[in-house]
């Protein structure tokens, strides 16, 4: 039997899980990055059951949570410090992840199982054939083309999959802090994470590595001086007067990102698959955009493994798979409203989602489901 030939172009969770998975499928499998180096925006990344389920399958897990918490609560506080909300993860893994940990032991795994790494090697345009297009004027044919080119990847426009991208109302600042001797100590038994809340800002606070602590400082897109970069530690300590100190402990400038929403008409055009931010970007309210792409990326894999024709095969896929990120989407467009509504009425909500069992179901069902391929 002939070797399938697999171009990937990004190197970021979806192309690099996209890598392993195919590659230890028998593909042979060139993965692109346009970077110098290979890393990831933000600072800290959540994976729950379902991606762990993945990274143990493309055989990235024990590097990928080395030194890493187990997250085993999740707190919602108001802006009087008081608890609204408390979550235990029971039954279920939940670890805080410094994000190029990840990145590097998926490369890692890749890597080991046969696939290309490309550093500055740019895309740039795509035929539903398979014939790739780089910046440099190369063409290469492929049996599959992958694109995780993140939110704005100039593959999937050229094919005009877009349904639906835009924007939202809010945004947020992401850094790693370092760890206290206290909070050393308390990670022998896991992390408690917790989201702060005041007026429409929140702080999230995630211990994410033995060292280093995840800060995500979340704001309305409209709200200058907490988008302000380097960040104004004055002002967000005025807005959270019990975190002086956390917030005073700031000393990276971070990244400020908008959230979007991106949804396709469909996955694929031919011989073509897009996964990750540049299918079905999201904000990250129940922290599934990278589980999302990981399980995706892997399920791809699959179903190719099932069907030799390509075009059948990523129409079979996106028939069977799409179903869960929709949902996930949608739960996690749903979280996000609260920033816009009045302190009292979200507190209110907030206490109450708590509570309801349904709303529960909803927001951890991405978290339990069982990926295909694991």
């Amino acid at each position: 039997m002939v070797r399938r030939h697999a171009e990937i172009v990004g190197a970021g969770f979806a192309g690099l899980t996209a890598a392993c998975a195919l590659a230890q499928r028998g593909w042979s499998v060139r993965v692109h990055e346009r970077a110098d180096r290979l890393r990831t925006t933000g600072a800290g990344i959540y994976i729950y059951e379902n991606g762990m389920r993945v990274l143990e399958a493309v055989g990235a897990y024990a590097a990928a949570t080395h030194g890493a918490p187990f997250a085993h609560t999740r707190e919602v506080r108001d802006d009087q410090n008081r608890a609204v909300s408390v979550h235990r993860w029971q039954g279920s893994r939940v670890f805080s992840i410094v994000r190029q940990t990840v990145i590097n032991a998926l490369a890692e795994s890749a890597t080991l199982s046969g696939a290309e790494i490309v550093l500055n090697s740019e895309a740039v345009s795509v035929t539903p054939d398979g014939e790739l297009t780089l910046a440099n004027g190369q063409t290469i044919k492929a049996d599959l083309v992958v694109a995780a080119d993140g939110a704005n990847s100039k593959l999937r426009d050229g094919l005009e999959l877009v349904a639906t991208r835009k924007y939202l109302v809010d945004g947020c600042t992401r850094l790693l802090i370092d760890k206290t001797p206290e909070e050393i100590d308390e990670q022998q038994d896991g992390a408690t994470t917790i989201e702060y809340w005041s007026g429409s800002r929140r702080v999230l606070y995630t211990p994410c590595s033995e060292t280093e602590v995840y800060i995500a400082l979340v704001m309305l897109d409209s709200d200058e001086a907490a988008k302000e970069i380097p960040v104004n530690r004055e002002v967000w300590k005025s807005w959270f007067p019990h975190l002086v100190p956390l917030i005073g402990r700031i000393r990276a400038a971070g990244r400020y990102d908008r959230f979007e929403y991106i949804k396709l008409k469909r996955w694929s055009a031919g011989k073509v698959a897009v996964i990750g931010d540049a299918a079905n970007a999201m904000p990250p309210n129940i922290g599934q955009g990278g589980g999302c792409a990981m399980m995706n990326a892997l399920s791809l894999a699959v179903y190719l493994d099932r069907d030799p024709d390509t075009a059948a095969a990523l129409a079979t896929w996106e028939q069977n798979e799409r179903a869960i990120t929709d949902h996930t989407q949608r739960i996690s467009l749903m979280l996000g409203w609260p920033a816009t509504w009045p302190s009292a009425i979200r507190t209110k909500a907030l206490a109450l989602a708590g509570r309801s069992n349904w709303l529960v179901r909803q927001r951890t069902r991405t978290a339990l489901h069982v990926p295909t391929g694991t």
